[in-house]
């Protein structure tokens, strides 16, 4: 299938002259005006060029392609016009952040060339984009899964963490989501170098020694050291370096950083690791949000209503007991996973994945686990899509409708 190109003229003579010529080549889009690119955009894209006059009524053309960018970032966009002065070509390039500049009248083969070009572009960026956001998530969320085996208590915090932040960041729009949805998941790698029951011992809120407080407090930068040489990773490494930084400034890394000079990843982690620490120690998830709220200038005060926003769209899950064979990669692990020895071998809130499964097959079968398992599973309407928040699902056997933090809490 040939990418979509779009071409936006208030001129409509010359948008089927468009359409005449590189139509063989291309599929050819025109929408007439800027406004009418706005909507063909929304309602046909996306489009892997983009095209426009410079001078159209209403809406000019620098004006389109930086609306247009912000709607489609990954659409390659170029300008078209008779008007090639300098403020123009300026303007053009800071503001619409153009490929190319053309200048009417444009030959054919000029033009297609500069489409091919700009179709090579959009390959380029959308190829690089996969690789970020599912060959590389994808072979971490492998490694990631191996360490759980390694450190349970630390690993599982890691996936909790990781639903949240996705939320997070897909609210808030952040740009390079990627990079912080990395972080959440690696964030607790440093801590490989601390003991089991330490961990434990962080994560139930129990208090800790001296040297305990400094294995904890070290293992951001014991994270940070691991990764920064790795490519492409150098951001993820500064997020999870800051990811005990309050916004006020204190915490390690003890530096002069604070405020929004934190990286935003690593503020979005912090909320995200303390809501997590909270939910999981002794309070619920009400009285966790209220003590979040309480702790002036520990958060940027700019992401804590996207954690509430995030909280309140949180999917629905119903608790149920599964035997080893009847799970399945959309549960969530509903209350810690010991051996019949007492030994913690998989944490609550951990995704159910397939190498999941095959270690709880194989202590199984060894005698070492015993079955049902308590689960979550994600509540869904009856047209098979997952409930919305506010709608009432109906109630499997156990009548109970929780979310995953307001369950199976120890001592409870």
């Amino acid at each position: 299938m040939k990418e979509k190109i779009l071409f936006v003229d208030d001129e409509p003579n010359i948008l089927e002259a468009y359409q005449r010529s590189l139509r063989k080549e291309f599929h050819i889009d025109t929408a007439l005006g800027g406004a009418d690119g706005l909507i063909a955009l929304a309602s046909q894209g996306p489009y892997a060029a983009i095209i426009t006059d410079m001078r159209m009524p209403g809406m000019d053309g620098v004006e389109f392609l930086a609306r247009a960018k912000e709607k489609s970032p990954d659409s390659v966009r170029l300008m078209l016009t008779g008007n090639a002065d300098q403020h123009t070509a300026v303007e053009a390039i800071n503001e619409g952040a153009i490929f190319r500049f053309l200048t009417k009248p444009c030959p054919p083969v000029v033009l297609a060339r500069a489409l091919q070009a700009a179709l090579r572009q959009y390959q380029l960026v959308t190829a690089e984009k996969e690789l970020l956001n599912k060959t590389l998530s994808g072979s971490i969320h492998i490694l990631t899964d191996l360490l759980s085996l390694v450190n349970p208590t630390a690993f599982g915090r890691a996936s909790r963490v990781r639903r949240l932040v996705k939320q997070i960041t897909t609210i808030l729009k952040v740009e390079n989501a990627w990079q912080v949805e990395i972080a959440a998941m690696l964030s607790q790698v440093g801590c490989i170098t601390i003991p089991e029951e330490t961990l434990w011992r962080v994560y139930s809120g129990h208090s800790l020694n001296s040297e305990e407080i400094k294995m904890v407090q070290a293992h951001p930068q014991i994270g940070h050291d691991l990764l920064r040489h790795i490519p492409r990773l150098e951001g993820v490494a500064e997020i999870i370096a800051y990811q005990e930084k309050l916004f006020n400034g204190a915490g390690v890394p003890y530096d002069n950083r604070r405020g929004y000079e934190i990286p935003l990843g690593a503020r979005i982690l912090k909320l995200a690791l303390d809501y997590d620490k909270l939910a999981e120690s002794r309070l619920d998830n009400f009285q966790a949000l209220e003590e979040i709220r309480e702790r002036h200038n520990w958060y940027d005060p700019e992401i804590i209503p996207a954690l509430e926003l995030a909280l309140k769209n949180e999917i629905r899950y119903e608790l149920k007991l599964a035997r080893i064979d009847e799970l399945t990669p959309d549960m969530l692990l509903a209350e810690d996973v010991k051996s019949v020895k007492g030994m913690l071998l998989i944490t609550k809130g951990q995704e159910v994945t397939r190498s999941l499964c095959m270690r709880l097959k194989n202590f199984h079968e060894g005698g070492a686990i015993v079955e049902p398992l308590q689960v979550l599973v994600p509540v869904k309407s009856n047209t098979g899509k997952l409930t919305p928040p506010g709608q009432t699902a109906k109630a499997g056997n156990s009548g109970r409708l929780v979310p995953p933090p307001q369950i199976a809490k120890q001592g409870q």
